[in-house]
């Protein structure tokens, strides 16, 4: 209870929440309590925080829990070694911060066998006394005293002398604050090419960084990494520079002056320890942590990116529950096509040979049109991938040439899906559990066309880093990058909600409450016993105790449920509410949800109660004028430019029609048609100063840009946005 308390008033003071929220998120959070669940139905107890903020309270929580964890691994040790004082412990206890922990612990920490202790053992310390007094006005008359055993001469004493005052310089916590201030202040970040490999093909990617030096402190995430990657393939070496000399005087400054009477011998051998001390140990050590902290910072704003982008796609627009035919197209292996019920259900599947070399176009024709007819297919779904247009442009035709009462205008809608991690599903342990008897050609062709139809329940299926929405993500701290893309699928899947009969075990999974167990035991029972016909039935499945049904029910839905709370996002712990007020106002749940005119006639402050305030109430009346509502967007079609097939037929000041396909913290990339992504340049997204792209831009929107430049040879497009796109 103490620690929270703690917790929260560092938590409060660094995010400037109110103590009271974040006090009971913590409690919450304690008690086994998702972030989804916090933010929909504990309002009154945390005063209305958003689920934005309860992740940083939570992130930030799990922060300072490993910092006490390392807090007790310092305090054992200094016990261990009989050197723990009141005064340090104080220090320890009030420490929430890792780096200056690590400080503290530094000159206790076990380490090497370093010159400085070899000194030591030498017996070497007194005399490192003596000259760090600066008192003595021959060093060499005291350090003739200890020449004796290993050390062989006056030399060989006061270097062992000068080893040591050369370490404490470096653990001392006040020489590490200054160096690191000037790290802060003036650091460069130097990227120079390996020399040897300069002229390789594979090193031009990087051929900016060839000599490339900035201030670290504007050294952007996307361009930190790209130099990460150069060096740990080889082709560059970084470095973080730093004026040296100025920083030797500023921490020769900083010793004590020498006395009156002299001392300028021992003077000259301290400054001597001290500049020994910052270039053999103290800079390569801050120099090392500053790398650390700036590739964090860097991790830290690639996963942000990276998290907003997986966000937007989760939360794309879905057609709903139509009859699909989805298509892998293809060249020389075909066009793989499947029939889906509006279940996603696997009716049929076939290859078809419309493009050369086979060239098979009627035959193609005649199977798409059959396949159309005896399935009642409602919209089509293509991959964006390789011979994408090409198979647009043959479905296109034959939708025209369709029979009566299909034919043009017949209501088949035709879309191009993004197929980025379908063949990733395709082989993986998920797939293979649901098409047993069926090759990954198959899978992949279902995979695009449930896309199309609920893009968030087929996404949950595949691993965040295939879908191909991140940059660098194979570089950075692959915990933290899976922890964020875990929060955001999870917050994702609460929010649109979940169809309890017919979601699939993985998209269950990341339903609040549940996990791969629970979530397997929904469908097995589901198995068993049919369709579930209402919420209070979870409690029947093996292992769901009132603790994740608790967590859960809420954010699953039952269509046609007899209870219509069911399927709403009110939870069952607020259904006497809704039937209150029901009854108050002489009708069913049903006439209430149903008549605007009743549910206008309610006054909520009449039903504020200890445990039910005025946040809930606002968002039950909410929930009851659209129960289980969709968040998402309606889908949109959209057309390429049909003049512009390849990157040949590009040219400067061309205006396209384009669809945002992914967005970093330098610009967003558009597909405008001809295989090769262009990008739009943060600086070329609007006609005013743009910061942060995903405030101008969002994933899969449907763009206007301009081309500006086309570099043929490494294959890049160059957009602009500025002057379109107006509403």
């Amino acid at each position: 209870m103490e620690q929270i308390k703690i917790f929260t008033r560092l938590i409060s003071s660094e995010l400037h929440l109110p103590e009271h929220g974040v006090e009971n998120t913590l409690k919450l959070l304690a008690e086994g309590c998702t972030i989804p669940f916090i933010s929909r139905y504990r309002k009154e107890r945390t005063g209305g925080l958003d689920e934005v903020q309860i992740t940083a309270i939570s992130n930030r929580n799990e922060q300072l829990l490993e910092i006490a964890k390392r807090k007790e691994t310092v305090v054992k040790t200094i016990n261990e070694l009989e050197k723990m004082t009141p005064e340090l412990q104080k220090r320890i206890d009030e420490c929430w911060d890792s780096t200056t922990l690590e400080d503290i612990y530094l000159p206790y920490r076990p380490k090497r066998r370093t010159r400085a202790q070899v000194a030591r053992e030498q017996g070497l310390e007194p005399l490192a006394t003596i000259l760090m007094m600066q008192r003595e006005q021959d060093p060499k008359r005291a350090a003739q005293r200890f020449v004796v055993g290993d050390v062989s001469d006056i030399a060989t004493a006061l270097r062992g002398a000068q080893d040591i005052i050369a370490e404490q310089v470096s653990e001392d916590e006040r020489s590490r604050n200054l160096v690191r201030s000037v790290f802060r202040r003036e650091a460069f970040i130097e990227s120079k090419v390996v020399k040897a490999k300069k002229d390789a093909d594979e090193a031009q990617k990087y051929s900016d960084y060839f000599e490339w030096e900035e201030p670290l402190k504007r050294c952007s995430s996307h361009r930190l990494l790209a130099m990460r990657r150069g060096e740990s393939e080889g082709f560059l070496r970084l470095s973080i520079t730093i004026d040296d000399d100025e920083t030797i005087q500023r921490l020769k400054r900083g010793l004590p002056p020498p006395p009156p009477s002299g001392g300028g011998a021992c003077r000259r051998l301290l400054e001597e320890a001290v500049e020994d001390g910052y270039k053999r140990l103290l800079l390569p050590s801050i120099e090392t942590e500053f790398m650390n902290l700036s590739k964090e910072k860097a991790d830290e704003e690639a996963i942000r990116v990276f998290a907003e982008n997986l966000r937007q796609l989760l939360l794309s627009a879905p057609l709903g529950q139509k009859r699909v035919m989805g298509i892998d197209p293809g060249f020389r292996t075909g066009c793989k096509v499947v029939c889906l019920d509006a279940q996603g259900t696997l009716l049929h599947h076939e290859a078809i040979f419309p493009h050369p070399p086979v060239n098979h176009r009627m035959q193609a024709t005649v199977h798409v049109q059959q396949m159309i007819s005896d399935y009642q297919i409602e919209a089509i779904a293509i991959g964006n991938g390789t011979a994408s247009r090409e198979t647009k442009e043959f479905v296109e035709d034959c939708i025209k040439s369709l029979p009566s009462p299909f034919g043009e205008g017949s209501g088949v809608r035709l879309f191009v899906v993004s197929e980025d991690g379908a063949s990733v599903y395709s082989a993986s342990k998920v797939a293979r559990d649901e098409f047993p008897d069926e090759d990954v050609t198959v899978r992949g062709a279902v995979s695009i066309g449930r896309r199309l139809m609920d893009p968030l329940a087929e996404l949950v299926k595949i691993d965040p880093k295939s879908i191909g929405v991140g940059q660098y993500q194979h570089d950075v701290d692959q915990t933290m990058l899976k922890h964020s893309l875990d929060q955001t699928v999870e917050s994702c899947v609460n929010l649109v909600g979940v169809n309890l009969n017919t979601a699939s075990q993985h998209l269950l999974t990341y339903v609040s409450g549940l996990g791969p167990v629970l979530a397997q035991n929904i469908v097995d029972y589901r198995k068993a016993n049919g369709a579930f016909t209402s919420r209070a039935q979870l409690k029947k499945v093996p292992r769901l105790g009132p603790a994740a049904y608790q967590q859960c029910a809420g954010f699953l839905r039952i269509p046609d449920a007899k209870n219509p709370l069911d399927n709403s996002a009110v939870h069952p712990e607020s259904y006497h509410v809704v039937e209150q007020m029901a009854k108050d106002q002489g009708c069913s749940v049903s006439d209430l949800i149903n008549n605007k005119g009743t549910r206008d006639g309610i006054d909520i402050k009449r039903y504020v109660t200890a445990e039910v305030g005025l946040p809930t109430l606002t968002d039950i009346m909410k929930e009851l004028e659209k129960p289980g509502r969709d968040p998402r967007e309606q889908i949109e079609e959209f057309e390429f430019d049909n003049n512009v097939q390849t990157i040949d037929d590009l040219h400067e000041d061309m205006e396209l029609p384009g669809i945002v396909t992914n967005i970093t913290n330098f610009g967003a990339f558009v597909d405008i048609g001809v295989h090769q992504d262009g990008l739009v340049h943060v600086s070329q997204l609007a006609d005013k100063y743009v910061n942060d792209p995903t405030q101008v831009v969002r994933l899969h929107q449907h763009v206007r840009v301009r081309v500006i430049g086309v570099d043929l040879r490494r294959q890049r497009i160059s957009l602009s946005m500025k002057g379109m796109n107006k509403k």
